[in-house]
């Protein structure tokens, strides 16, 4: 999913209030409190004491970055100037192409920094990390999505995870449900009983102005995730097999058993189409709960009421959205991720620097601020803030695989638009899963 404010401002302000620390596709949409306008300096010159960074975040979680920094600084010496750009895909881009980049750029998705690398902009890691020793610490899959004609191009510095399904601890485990399905198929079966119980099973919601549907891609992505794998998955996003192909209609009619089956999900379909994205969850917490599983990103969290929050780890349980049986061995991740890029190679303090914000022992003072998960799996989970987040990143941390958001590797006019279209008609019921299909395969830019 895209999830910039420069396209998707579609929270009001109350549930921005609550959602300081989100982190979907790690933009928070509401974040309006930017640290610039992108204008900022250009990559200072090697050896003066200054390396410039632009990323897209801004307000609490540039706050957190910055924090995450202040030790680094001291002990180097290095000036560290950080700018928060809202429209950071355009920014970078234009700056890159008028020889005015920043040292460093921190990129929400993996297609912008893929295509200024295929341009000469971008130094692939390999001249300045150790790769190496990048993989062995790295969640698998981080760097693939970085990789062009086997160069890579940027680490991560920062994740989000999506594929989570939470649940109100007191109801849910009073029901008796297993917390720990091993299959989707298991996880079908638990709903039913819910169903039988008199409870729906899930809360769901897309409605997002003119984004809505973003969360049917990823529901989507999810499901091909599982039961194909990730090579079909990046043939899949990438192209290289047609969007329609029989596989992905498979994929979205097994989706329909979850979504489209009486009674499974609270309000059926008009309510996930008429209720706010941001409001998906709340059944959850009524007494008695309407509902009893809700599939989100770990930003979701800061949607959650104010009372669950202020008892986050007693209030709220997450587990792994599970495997498909007969699909993928194991359980993928799907999600996002800030991505590290230099456009300094020749600065030893912008390398420095780049070494430093990609290794396994940045953000301990973010993490204990909340609102930030290291994509490292050897991080000290103990510098979380809370449980929750721990539980969360041990998920991400035992996937076997992680795989970015296939919308956001798509053309825009199809990640962005078509996709999100195809998945509101589909959930209406006005078009079928081969219609819905055929639909963005015929909208694919030649």
């Amino acid at each position: 999913m895209r999830f910039h404010l420069s396209r998707r401002a579609v929270m009001g302000g109350a549930a921005a209030a609550t959602a300081a620390g989100l982190a979907g596709c790690l933009t928070n949409p509401a974040d309006s409190s930017g640290d610039g306008d992108g204008g900022g300096s250009g990559g200072g010159a090697a050896g003066d004491g200054v390396v410039t960074i632009l990323g897209n975040f801004g307000g609490v979680e540039a706050d957190g970055f910055n924090a995450a920094l202040e030790s680094f600084q001291e002990d180097t010496g290095i000036t560290v100037e950080y700018t928060s750009d809202q429209d950071f895909a355009t920014t970078i881009r234009t700056r890159a192409s008028a020889g005015d980049a920043p040292d460093i750029a921190l990129f929400p998705q993996p297609g912008g920094l893929l295509d200024l690398a295929a341009e000469g902009h971008v130094a692939p890691i390999s001249d300045y990390l150790d790769v190496d020793s990048l993989q062995s610490s790295l969640i698998s899959g981080f760097l693939e999505s970085a990789t062009l004609e086997d160069q890579i191009y940027a680490a991560p510095m920062r994740m989000a995870v999506k594929s989570l399904v939470w649940y109100p601890t007191a109801a849910y485990e009073e029901g008796g449900w297993s917390t720990e399905p091993a299959t989707l198929q298991e996880l079908y079966g638990i709903a039913e009983e819910i169903k039988d119980s008199g409870i729906a099973p899930w809360a769901d919601a897309w409605n997002a102005d003119q984004s809505t549907g973003w969360v049917g891609t990823d529901w989507l992505e999810e499901f091909m995730l599982r039961i194909h794998g990730p090579e079909v998955y990046d043939q899949w996003t990438s192209h290289e097999i047609p969007f329609n192909d029989p596989r992905v209609v498979e994929a979205l009619d097994h989706l329909g058993e979850l979504l489209l089956t009486e009674g499974n999900v609270l309000g059926g379909s008009q309510t996930i189409l008429n209720t706010e994205f941001s409001e998906a969850s709340l059944p959850l917490f009524e007494d008695p709960p309407r509902a009893m599983l809700h599939r989100q990103g770990n930003f979701v969290t800061g949607f959650f009421p104010e009372d669950v929050q202020a008892e986050l780890d007693e209030a709220v349980g997450v587990f792994a959205l599970p495997a498909w049986e007969g699909g993928f061995d194991g359980v993928p991740m799907l999600g996002g991720g800030d991505l590290a890029a230099l456009f300094a190679p020749d600065d030893d303090e912008a390398i420095q620097v780049m070494e430093f914000i990609t290794s396994e022992g940045f953000g301990a003072e973010w993490a204990q601020a909340g609102g930030w998960l290291s994509p490292h799996q050897t991080f000290d989970s103990s510098q979380y803030a809370d449980e929750t987040t721990r539980s969360v990143a041990e998920i991400a941390s035992s996937a076997e695989v992680f795989r970015f958001d296939g919308s956001d590797l798509m053309p825009g006019p199809v990640g962005g638009g078509s996709f999100w279209t195809a998945m509101v008609e589909w959930v209406n019921g006005d078009k079928t899963s081969q219609e819905a299909c055929d639909d963005v395969e015929a909208s694919w830019p030649e």
